[in-house]
Protein backbone atom coordinates (compact mmCIF):
# COMPACT_ATOMS: atom_id res chain seq x y z
CA UNK A 1 0.00 0.00 0.00
CA UNK A 2 1.22 3.55 -0.70
CA UNK A 3 2.01 5.95 2.09
CA UNK A 4 -1.06 7.55 3.61
CA UNK A 5 -2.11 11.10 2.87
CA UNK A 6 -1.97 11.78 6.60
CA UNK A 7 1.70 10.80 6.67
CA UNK A 8 2.46 13.21 3.81
CA UNK A 9 1.17 16.19 5.79
CA UNK A 10 2.28 15.12 9.25
CA UNK A 11 3.41 18.12 11.26
CA UNK A 12 2.08 20.60 8.69
CA UNK A 13 -1.02 22.81 8.78
CA UNK A 14 -4.01 20.64 7.94
CA UNK A 15 -5.15 22.86 5.09
CA UNK A 16 -5.35 21.89 1.42
CA UNK A 17 -5.97 24.65 -1.12
CA UNK A 18 -7.73 23.45 -4.27
CA UNK A 19 -6.11 25.34 -7.13
CA UNK A 20 -7.58 26.08 -10.54
CA UNK A 21 -4.69 27.40 -12.63
CA UNK A 22 -5.13 28.30 -16.30
CA UNK A 23 -1.65 29.73 -16.90
CA UNK A 24 1.19 27.27 -16.36
CA UNK A 25 3.62 30.16 -15.91
CA UNK A 26 1.84 30.93 -12.65
CA UNK A 27 2.85 27.59 -11.14
CA UNK A 28 6.05 28.71 -9.43
CA UNK A 29 4.94 32.10 -8.04
CA UNK A 30 1.67 30.60 -6.79
CA UNK A 31 3.53 27.78 -5.06
CA UNK A 32 5.95 30.27 -3.53
CA UNK A 33 3.08 32.43 -2.26
CA UNK A 34 1.37 29.50 -0.57
CA UNK A 35 4.54 28.06 0.94
CA UNK A 36 5.39 31.50 2.30
CA UNK A 37 1.98 31.49 4.02
CA UNK A 38 2.73 28.16 5.67
CA UNK A 39 0.76 25.87 3.35
CA UNK A 40 2.39 22.46 2.90
CA UNK A 41 -0.17 20.42 0.91
CA UNK A 42 -1.54 21.59 -2.44
CA UNK A 43 -4.18 20.09 -4.72
CA UNK A 44 -4.12 21.18 -8.36
CA UNK A 45 -7.45 20.44 -10.00
CA UNK A 46 -7.50 18.89 -13.45
CA UNK A 47 -10.28 21.25 -14.50
CA UNK A 48 -7.86 23.33 -16.57
CA UNK A 49 -5.93 22.42 -19.70
CA UNK A 50 -2.67 23.43 -18.06
CA UNK A 51 -3.15 21.38 -14.88
CA UNK A 52 -0.66 18.62 -15.67
CA UNK A 53 2.00 21.17 -16.62
CA UNK A 54 1.30 23.11 -13.41
CA UNK A 55 1.71 19.93 -11.34
CA UNK A 56 4.93 19.12 -13.18
CA UNK A 57 6.39 22.58 -12.67
CA UNK A 58 5.37 22.79 -9.02
CA UNK A 59 6.76 19.32 -8.35
CA UNK A 60 10.10 20.19 -9.92
CA UNK A 61 10.48 23.14 -7.55
CA UNK A 62 10.33 20.71 -4.64
CA UNK A 63 10.73 22.34 -1.27
CA UNK A 64 8.34 22.17 1.63
CA UNK A 65 5.08 21.59 -0.24
CA UNK A 66 3.53 18.28 -1.26
CA UNK A 67 1.76 18.68 -4.60
CA UNK A 68 -1.21 16.49 -5.50
CA UNK A 69 -3.86 16.29 -8.19
CA UNK A 70 -7.58 16.76 -7.81
CA UNK A 71 -10.73 16.16 -9.83
CA UNK A 72 -9.59 12.70 -10.88
CA UNK A 73 -12.58 11.44 -12.86
CA UNK A 74 -11.07 8.97 -15.35
CA UNK A 75 -8.85 5.92 -14.73
CA UNK A 76 -6.18 7.24 -17.09
CA UNK A 77 -5.80 10.35 -14.96
CA UNK A 78 -3.82 8.41 -12.34
CA UNK A 79 -0.91 7.59 -14.64
CA UNK A 80 -0.96 11.12 -16.04
CA UNK A 81 -0.75 12.88 -12.69
CA UNK A 82 1.81 10.41 -11.33
CA UNK A 83 4.02 11.01 -14.37
CA UNK A 84 3.64 14.75 -13.80
CA UNK A 85 4.99 14.37 -10.27
CA UNK A 86 1.85 14.38 -8.13
CA UNK A 87 2.33 12.82 -4.70
CA UNK A 88 -1.37 12.17 -4.01
CA UNK A 89 -4.67 12.07 -5.88
CA UNK A 90 -8.18 13.23 -5.03
CA UNK A 91 -11.50 12.65 -6.77
CA UNK A 92 -15.04 13.95 -6.25
CA UNK A 93 -16.49 10.41 -6.36
CA UNK A 94 -15.51 6.76 -6.64
CA UNK A 95 -16.19 4.03 -9.21
CA UNK A 96 -14.79 0.48 -9.54
CA UNK A 97 -12.59 1.54 -12.46
CA UNK A 98 -11.18 4.46 -10.49
CA UNK A 99 -10.52 2.20 -7.52
CA UNK A 100 -8.60 -0.27 -9.70
CA UNK A 101 -6.56 2.48 -11.36
CA UNK A 102 -5.77 4.02 -7.97
CA UNK A 103 -4.45 0.74 -6.60
CA UNK A 104 -2.35 0.26 -9.75
CA UNK A 105 -0.91 3.77 -9.52
CA UNK A 106 0.19 3.34 -5.91
CA UNK A 107 -0.51 6.97 -4.96
CA UNK A 108 -2.21 7.99 -1.73
CA UNK A 109 -5.78 8.49 -2.90
CA UNK A 110 -8.76 10.27 -1.36
CA UNK A 111 -11.92 9.27 -3.23
CA UNK A 112 -14.91 11.52 -2.77
CA UNK A 113 -17.92 10.41 -0.72
CA UNK A 114 -21.04 12.20 0.47
CA UNK A 115 -23.15 9.51 2.15
CA UNK A 116 -22.69 6.61 4.61
CA UNK A 117 -23.25 4.15 1.76
CA UNK A 118 -20.52 5.71 -0.35
CA UNK A 119 -18.15 5.74 2.61
CA UNK A 120 -18.78 2.05 3.23
CA UNK A 121 -18.24 1.23 -0.43
CA UNK A 122 -14.95 3.14 -0.40
CA UNK A 123 -13.85 1.15 2.65
CA UNK A 124 -14.67 -2.10 0.85
CA UNK A 125 -12.41 -0.98 -1.99
CA UNK A 126 -9.63 -0.53 0.57
CA UNK A 127 -9.64 3.25 1.00
CA UNK A 128 -9.63 4.59 4.56
CA UNK A 129 -8.85 8.25 3.79
CA UNK A 130 -11.69 9.95 1.96
CA UNK A 131 -12.65 13.32 0.53
CA UNK A 132 -15.97 14.48 1.98
CA UNK A 133 -17.57 16.50 -0.82
CA UNK A 134 -19.55 18.66 -1.07
CA UNK A 135 -19.39 18.95 2.70
CA UNK A 136 -21.72 21.91 3.07
CA UNK A 137 -24.54 20.20 1.15
CA UNK A 138 -24.30 16.86 2.97
CA UNK A 139 -24.25 17.75 6.65
CA UNK A 140 -20.89 19.38 7.22
CA UNK A 141 -19.47 18.78 10.69
CA UNK A 142 -22.65 16.93 11.65
CA UNK A 143 -21.93 14.25 9.05
CA UNK A 144 -18.48 13.64 10.51
CA UNK A 145 -19.91 13.34 14.01
CA UNK A 146 -22.63 10.90 12.99
CA UNK A 147 -20.42 8.70 10.84
CA UNK A 148 -17.51 8.43 13.30
CA UNK A 149 -19.01 5.63 15.46
CA UNK A 150 -20.16 3.72 12.36
CA UNK A 151 -16.77 3.64 10.63
CA UNK A 152 -14.16 4.53 13.28
CA UNK A 153 -11.26 3.65 10.98
CA UNK A 154 -12.21 6.18 8.29
CA UNK A 155 -10.68 9.66 8.06
CA UNK A 156 -12.01 12.52 5.96
CA UNK A 157 -10.81 15.66 4.19
CA UNK A 158 -13.87 17.91 3.80
CA UNK A 159 -14.13 20.42 0.96
CA UNK A 160 -17.08 22.47 -0.21
CA UNK A 161 -18.23 25.31 2.00
CA UNK A 162 -15.14 25.18 4.21
CA UNK A 163 -13.93 28.63 5.30
CA UNK A 164 -11.98 30.44 7.99
CA UNK A 165 -15.22 30.69 9.95
CA UNK A 166 -15.80 26.94 10.28
CA UNK A 167 -12.35 25.41 9.76
CA UNK A 168 -11.77 24.76 13.46
CA UNK A 169 -15.16 23.04 13.73
CA UNK A 170 -13.94 20.55 11.14
CA UNK A 171 -10.37 20.11 12.35
CA UNK A 172 -11.45 19.39 15.93
CA UNK A 173 -13.31 16.30 14.76
CA UNK A 174 -11.17 13.20 15.43
CA UNK A 175 -12.02 11.72 12.03
CA UNK A 176 -10.94 14.81 10.07
CA UNK A 177 -7.44 14.57 8.55
CA UNK A 178 -7.47 17.99 6.97
CA UNK A 179 -9.85 20.36 5.18
CA UNK A 180 -9.66 22.86 2.42
CA UNK A 181 -11.02 24.27 -0.78
CA UNK A 182 -10.71 27.07 -3.27
CA UNK A 183 -11.06 29.73 -0.59
CA UNK A 184 -7.38 29.32 0.30
CA UNK A 185 -6.36 30.63 -3.13
CA UNK A 186 -9.40 31.88 -5.08
CA UNK A 187 -9.30 31.55 -8.84
CA UNK A 188 -9.87 35.29 -9.51
CA UNK A 189 -6.78 36.13 -7.43
CA UNK A 190 -4.76 33.47 -9.26
CA UNK A 191 -5.92 34.72 -12.68
CA UNK A 192 -4.90 38.25 -11.66
CA UNK A 193 -1.50 37.07 -10.39
CA UNK A 194 -2.07 38.66 -6.98
CA UNK A 195 0.63 36.65 -5.22
CA UNK A 196 1.04 38.94 -2.21
CA UNK A 197 -2.71 38.98 -1.62
CA UNK A 198 -2.91 35.19 -1.93
CA UNK A 199 -0.02 34.74 0.49
CA UNK A 200 -1.41 37.17 3.04
CA UNK A 201 -4.90 35.67 2.97
CA UNK A 202 -3.57 32.12 3.13
CA UNK A 203 -1.43 33.07 6.13
CA UNK A 204 -4.57 34.34 7.86
CA UNK A 205 -6.28 31.04 7.07
CA UNK A 206 -3.36 29.08 8.52
CA UNK A 207 -3.67 31.15 11.68
CA UNK A 208 -7.45 30.64 11.78
CA UNK A 209 -6.96 26.87 11.57
CA UNK A 210 -4.62 26.61 14.55
CA UNK A 211 -6.07 24.57 17.40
Amino acid sequence: MPASFASLIEGAPRLVPVLHVENADYAEPLLEALVKAGIRAIEVTLRSASALKVIERMSKVGGAAVVGAGTITKPEHFAQVKNAGAKFAVSPALTPSLAEAAHNAGLPYLPGVATPTEALRAREFGFLELKFFPADLFGGVGFLKHIAPLYPELRFCPTGGVSDKNIKDYLTQPNCIAAGGGYLAPRPAIDAAKWDEISQNAAKSVEAAKL
